[in-house]
């Protein structure tokens, strides 16, 4: 399978409610690499590489999470870079 890149900001309540942790502990799950910070204006931004499923699976299970309200999601497909793993950055 063809994997892509996305670069993905998060708008709603996206902060302060465990994003980053749910974020990082979904994408090991799926074997998805990338990174995801809080940005100052409250959204949260992310990288995310893996298959189209693995990263729409990432997306739902995320907008499943009760804490979690994402109101709007900006996306960007950018170059792919490959690599392992996936953190929070800071």
């Amino acid at each position: 399978m063809e994997k892509i890149r996305r670069h993905m900001i998060f708008h709603g309540e996206v902060q302060g409610v465990g994003f980053r942790y749910t974020a990082c502990r979904i994408a090991d799950y799926y074997g998805i690499s990338g990174w995801v910070r809080n940005l100052y204006d409250g959204t949260v931004e992310m990288e995310a590489e893996g298959t189209r499923a693995d990263l729409a699976c990432l997306i739902e299970d995320l907008q499943d999470n009760r804490w979690i309200e994402i109101t709007s999601i900006e996306t960007k497909d950018v170059p792919v870079q490959g690599g392992y793993g996936f953190r929070a950055r800071s």
